[in-house]
């Protein structure tokens, strides 16, 4: 009976991994009928998986310099075009914008973000389009962004008090105090709370939650690239993964929602953050008359969340270090920055108004390192044709953003950091400029530009006012590991250790 059963288990497996090698060839015998894009060599099962290595926006730079802008990859089973040019951007975010800004039902955001109830992973829609029109009109229009001030240039305040409190010349994590201000400035915006105070941040895991997160989203997820063999999750141990820090955030976000609903928080008037918005609009209704279920509320909160806090972090990292290991743009922007100033030390949002090479760094740092390497993954809604070649429905997208900032045909010098070239220049982040699309472009744009932005530079130009910056002694620039860790976002894998001298001899804030 036992030698009866494995004879049948070792049949079924066998016809099982035939019909994994029959079914790519069925498919490549139809898309012999399409004139599709240049692709590589494929091996059987696994496609051009094998081609991505452990930094997919390199290996994909790679192929796109091998196989030219536009290729057409087998990744498991899912057809993948990858883009790699300004010009072809345009064409996919701008001409084919509708029928590309859908987002495949991705197995790892299905499990985190509720189903893909949220605003980044749900797929194209009327529901998509009403909690867009919410997030744009309610949560992230500028007026909310400036109604937040108050909560920025306290938190600045916090992260220069951190910075101080490693006497010069004590070395200082500099990434993980960045990462605390990233985390509570969202905190307080998003949910109302900050939660590094009181060891309240390591009570909940919330950087253990969103490490995570960061490899679950990141990685290649065998449910999400052999949809069939979806099970194998559980067997590797992934989905316990998923539902466990899924679990976590859900945790924390019924907490959140449970003194939100209190009416002693009601009765106290104090100022709406955005779980107030929701929740009022969840209550209440809006004109589109879409009800808003209490996970919808959540998935939303979550992509409030962890898009804010990791982009704005990343930045302020990269940023200083790069201003650190190039210490002529760090003297110009230090003087631009003090001689706005004067004798006032506390750097006000109004001030960073006057502050255009500031602004400029702040580009230059989105353009050699935009937060999501390849934007967040689009599919093709119908039949659609870039540069003359067919591009099938279901084919799913990535756009090399890392690629396209670094393109020899776009930028002069595209490995220098030089932040001169944004200098009396119209080249903008918002999507209209397709050489420079950190946060993506057209229907699918990052709706959080406003608010990254204002807490990205009031930040920045603070701690340059604030602080000279020096290597630890003995440390010099070409010491520093520059490598990346790719995830849905991409972390330098080095904390960036340094001296902060103190500007002003008394104190950092008058």
């Amino acid at each position: 009976m036992a030698e009866a059963f494995i004879s049948w288990f070792s049949a079924a497996i066998i016809l099982f991994i035939l019909f994994l090698i029959l079914i790519p060839k069925l498919k490549l015998e139809a898309e012999r009928k399409f004139n599709l894009p240049p692709s590589p060599p494929r091996l059987p099962l696994i496609g051009n998986l094998h081609q991505l290595g452990h930094l997919p926006h390199l290996s994909l730079r790679r192929l796109s310099h091998k196989f030219g802008p536009i290729i057409l990859l087998r990744l498991g089973q899912i057809p993948t075009v990858v883009i790699s040019s300004a010009k072809l951007a345009e064409a996919a975010l701008k001409t084919h914008d509708l029928a590309l800004c859908s987002r495949p039902f991705l197995h790892s955001a299905q499990h985190i973000f509720y189903n893909c109830t949220d605003i980044v992973f749900s797929p194209y829609g009327s529901y998509w389009r009403h909690i867009r029109k919410i997030t744009i009109l309610e949560l992230l229009s500028a007026r909310r962004v400036q109604s937040y001030a108050s909560v920025r240039q306290q938190e600045v305040a916090r992260l220069v008090h951190r910075v101080a409190q490693s006497p010069y010349p004590e070395t200082l994590d500099l990434t993980k105090i960045l990462a605390l201000y990233a985390n509570d400035v969202l905190c307080r915006m998003a949910l109302g709370r900050e939660f590094s105070g009181g060891g309240e941040y390591h009570l909940h895991g919330f950087q253990e939650l969103l490490e995570e997160y960061q490899v679950l989203l990141g990685g290649f997820s065998v449910g999400d690239l052999f949809p069939s063999l979806a099970f194998v999750n559980t067997l590797t141990g992934m989905k316990s993964r998923l539902v466990r820090t899924f679990k976590g955030f859900d945790r924390i976000f019924d907490q959140v929602i449970e003194e939100h609903l209190s009416p002693e928080r009601r009765s106290l008037g104090e100022a709406k953050d955005l779980v107030d918005v929701l929740l009022d609009i969840q209550k209440n209704g809006s004109d589109d008359k879409i009800p808003l279920t209490m996970d919808n509320v959540k998935a939303v909160i979550l992509d409030m969340f962890v898009a804010g806090t990791d982009t704005t972090f990343i930045i302020l990292d990269w940023g200083m270090t790069e201003l650190i290991t190039n210490p002529k743009v760090m003297e110009r922007a230090q003087n631009e920055v003090r001689s706005i100033m004067g004798d006032r030390t506390v750097v006000l949002e109004k001030d960073v108004s006057e502050l255009p090479y500031l602004k400029a760094v702040v580009k230059e740092i989105h353009r050699l390192h935009p937060p999501a390497p390849v934007l967040v993954p689009r599919e093709s809604m119908e039949d659609i044709t870039i540069e003359g070649y067919d591009i099938p429905a279901k084919t799913r997208f990535f756009v090399n953003a890392w690629a396209i900032g670094r393109d020899p045909e776009s930028w002069k010098e595209p490995e220098k950091f030089d932040p001169e070239r944004f200098m009396n220049s119209d080249v903008d982040f918002r999507g209209q400029n397709f050489e420079f699309i950190p946060f993506g472009a057209g229907r699918r744009i990052c709706p959080g530009i406003t608010m990254g932005i204002a807490t990205i530079e009031l930040a920045l130009a603070q701690l340059l006012h604030s602080f000279d910056w020096e290597l630890p002694y003995g440390i010099e620039a070409k010491d520093l590991d520059m490598s990346e860790v790719f995830g849905i976002t991409m972390h330098r894998i080095q904390h960036l250790e340094v001296l902060a001298k103190p500007y002003f001899a008394s104190s950092t804030s008058k």
